[in-house]
């Protein structure tokens, strides 16, 4: 299992589990990143401090720490 940080563009990913509580977890589950949800890595920032991904038709950028939390795999 690796984290979304450690993903790279183009990688279609299925989420295994979110490692955060409180309010970052509520705003990832309203993007509708939450357990089983399949997102996409669609941009990555030179230094991956920002990671921009796909869940629906939604796009959203995350920062490098959120992505961290975030564990995936590929498939």
């Amino acid at each position: 299992m690796d984290t979304l940080s450690k993903c790279t563009k183009g990688d279609k990913l299925r989420v295994v589990k979110i490692h955060t509580t409180g309010d970052l977890k509520q705003r990832l589950i309203s993007f509708g990143v939450m357990k089983d949800a399949d997102i996409e890595v669609l941009e990555l920032s030179p230094t991956k401090s920002t990671i921009e991904i796909k869940v629906g038709k939604m796009r959203i950028a995350l920062r490098g720490s959120e992505a961290e939390k975030i564990e995936v795999q590929k498939i």
